[in-house]
């Protein structure tokens, strides 16, 4: 079976949570594991989350549709932290939950103990305008004004959440991600690559960290703005991201290049 269509099978038989449900599961002492795979092992790890998780359903399906926005400023002071390692570190994106249509300007900020706070304010669509106190959000939070940042990279992808049975876990899985570059001009995909978010009420037991034991995927780091810029971009520098890069094209079966 076509592999896109086993995984639509698999989701299809895990039991609904709806977003209402979903607002309940307060993770209040959370901490966030990323990894990294493709989508062979993504059908193998619905398979083994039969019975444990269930899959969020909103608007008639288990699959979401997002696209995100970038800001940066001219020097890409943003990606530059990232490379850089540099903690606290921050991020100013522009997030449409397409399938219904809501968009929402945030503020990621990671500190130095590898937690990530997020603040978001609503807006009408992706091109943002200081109205609505946008201008004054970002003044506070990251001392720039609109008129100190662009769009750089945008982004689409799917997006399945499933949540444990015990409700102290969520489970992003992002896949059939797409980059265009503002800047350049340039597109990029990756491929059959998935990416894997563990978001987990401190360290209570996590069904899926033995399912993912038991399929090698190990944590690894994935920023989409960082991965999509180095793709689109080669003026940026981008040293430190090469070996995870060659690492990424490894598991995704082909060079990961712009188109």
């Amino acid at each position: 079976m076509e592999i896109d269509a086993r995984i639509d099978e698999l989701l299809t038989n895990l039991k609904p949570i709806t977003l209402d449900e979903m607002k309940e599961i307060r993770l209040m002492n959370r901490t966030d594991t990323k990894f990294v795979t493709n989508k062979e092992n993504l059908a193998r790890l619905l398979e083994l989350a039969q019975g444990k998780y269930y899959a969020q359903f909103h608007n008639g399906s288990k699959i979401a549709n997002y696209m995100t926005t970038y800001w940066d400023t001219d020097a890409h002071k943003f990606y530059l932290e990232h490379h850089n390692g540099r903690a606290p570190r921050q991020k100013v994106r522009v997030r449409t939950y397409m399938d219904s249509d809501d968009t929402f300007l945030e503020i990621k900020t990671k500190n130095n103990h590898g937690r990530t706070k997020k603040k978001r304010v609503q807006v009408p669509g992706q091109q943002i305008t200081g109205e609505n106190g946008n201008e004054e959000f970002l003044q506070e939070r990251v001392h720039l004004s609109l008129a100190d940042i662009h769009p750089t990279v945008r982004n689409q992808f799917h997006r399945i959440t499933l949540v444990n049975y015990g409700k102290t876990e969520r489970l992003t899985i992002d896949y059939d991600v797409q980059f265009h570059n503002m800047e350049t001009g340039k597109d990029a995909n990756v491929g059959p690559l998935v990416i894997i978010e563990l978001k987990r009420d401190g360290n209570v037991f996590s069904p899926v960290l033995d399912i993912l034991r038991q399929l090698r995927i190990k944590p690894c780091g994935f920023s989409k703005y960082c991965i999509g810029s180095v793709m689109t971009n080669k003026g940026l520098k981008h040293n430190r991201f090469n070996m995870r890069m060659i690492m990424l094209g490894k598991l995704a079966g082909q060079k990961l290049q712009a188109i």
